[in-house]
């Protein structure tokens, strides 16, 4: 069997390319360029010609022939055009996602057939595994800590049955043992950090490539805000009342899975006069619910949850973005982990972007499944129920979940089997929030 390895110039990618030559495959490699501007990254982060020159000197090292591609006109196509409009809406991508499905395992994979492979590899730390009825499972990989399958989340059957992960089944520090036992030149080789293939940015700065920077208002809103706020009141109530969420309706769930709007705290200015000479100037009245605090550079540069980049102090814990409105290009914050306005425990993801990994298993409209959430990259996975309605897929967690992003991807996975230590869950599905 012929297979290409995604060789990155990472360790992970070069162990998995190691262990395929050592088993017997007929192994190549291929190394993609998928971005060439410079503006906004970081000099000396995830630079491209170092990450070529050490992927050729591993591809020599394990003695397997090595090949170039340029994929930056459909990177910038299919993912970071898709990540420039959705910042625009205020929403927040998940650009490794996209880059996984729209690149790796389509247009990378579409140029490793054309030069023979039947299979591609790459150096993710997730396995996959055939069911009965023969269809593909993915799996979480064996190290807790390194579990990269969330970033796989939309690969479907067909991309699936291509794929290899050689490596899923070790953990970071057998991968690197390895490494340096056969003496690769990335045995030593940092992880990679930042946007897949474009590195670490600074985000705003990237962004404004596209996106216009206008200064708005910074907003902090005040406790006393959601004791007087009809929908956190009444939202509250219900979620408390109602032990079998299950039981609701759909306008019910899609009412609960609204985020809070802000846009009711107003702002009066009176004039007064000041100092010896009584000169007049204007401030704004005192709100009980809220104050502006301070000014940002542009509503879409912001996501839920963000603490740094505000540039605010004055406060006895950090503050938090709890919410951006781009038609008023205004920020909203609030002060501590545990502000209010941080937490959810219902979301709602549109019918049209729910993906199930092995559609046998997708929800019915009116069923339900018990399973695990997460919304973020290397966040524990969460209990949560699953309920599919007429109006979409709605993830109602056990416990209200922090920073939950409009853009991103919640991924569901199986329940874990508590009588084996070693059972890795399934990952099902996802869908953006």
């Amino acid at each position: 069997m012929k297979v290409c390895v995604g060789l990155s110039g990472g360790v992970d990618s070069s162990v998995a390319a190691l262990l395929l030559k050592q088993q017997g495959y007929d192994v190549f490699a291929m190394f993609m360029q998928n971005w060439h501007d410079t503006e906004g990254t970081l000099h000396g982060d995830c630079e491209w010609e170092e990450d070529k020159f050490v992927a050729e000197l591993v591809a020599r090292k394990i003695g397997i022939p090595f090949y170039f591609v340029d994929l930056s006109g459909e990177y910038r196509k299919r993912v970071v055009d898709y990540m420039f409009d959705e910042y625009a809406r205020g929403r927040t991508p998940n650009p490794d996602v996209l880059c996984n499905r729209e690149i790796k395992f389509d247009a990378f994979l579409a140029k490793a057939r054309a030069l023979g492979a039947d299979m591609v590899a790459t150096g993710h730390y997730c396995r996959k595994e055939q069911a009965p009825d023969g269809s593909w499972k993915l799996l979480e990989g064996i190290d807790p800590g390194k579990d990269q399958s969330y970033f796989l989340c939309q690969l479907d059957q067909e991309q699936l049955s291509r794929a290899l992960f050689p490596i899923g089944g070790m953990l970071k520090s057998e991968v690197r043992a390895l490494a340096a036992e056969a003496d690769l030149p990335s045995a030593d080789k940092k992880d990679s950090q930042g946007i897949c293939f474009v590195g670490k940015v600074d985000l705003p700065v990237f962004l404004q490539q596209k996106l216009k920077s206008v200064e708005g208002d910074v907003v902090e809103v005040y406790d006393a805000w959601y004791g007087e706020s009809a929908k956190y009141l009444a939202d509250t109530a219900l979620l408390a009342s109602c032990p079998d969420v299950s039981a609701l309706g759909d306008e019910a769930l899609e009412e609960l899975s609204r985020p809070l709007d802000y846009s009711d705290i107003q702002f009066v200015t009176e004039t007064y006069r000041s100092g010896r000479h009584h000169i007049k100037k204007t401030r704004y009245k005192d709100n009980p619910y809220g104050k502006i605090i301070g000014r940002h550079e542009g509503a879409q540069f912001y996501t839920i949850g963000q603490r740094k980049g505000l540039s605010i102090g004055g406060h006895a814990s950090p503050l938090f973005v709890i919410a951006t409105d781009i038609a008023a290009n205004r920020i909203y914050v609030g002060e501590g982990e545990e502000h209010k306005g941080l937490w959810r425990r219902v979301l709602r993801i549109a019918a049209e972007d729910v993906h199930w990994i092995r559609p046998a298993l997708a929800l019915p409209v009116g069923g339900s499944l018990r399973c695990r959430v997460r919304i973020r990259y290397r966040q524990e996975l969460q209990e949560a129920l699953l309920l599919m309605r007429e109006n979409g897929l709605f993830v109602v967690f056990d416990k209200a979940q922090r920073g939950a992003t409009p853009g991103q991807f919640a991924a569901f996975y199986a329940l874990r089997d508590p009588a084996d230590p070693y059972d890795a869950p399934e990952l099902l599905g996802s869908g953006v929030i």
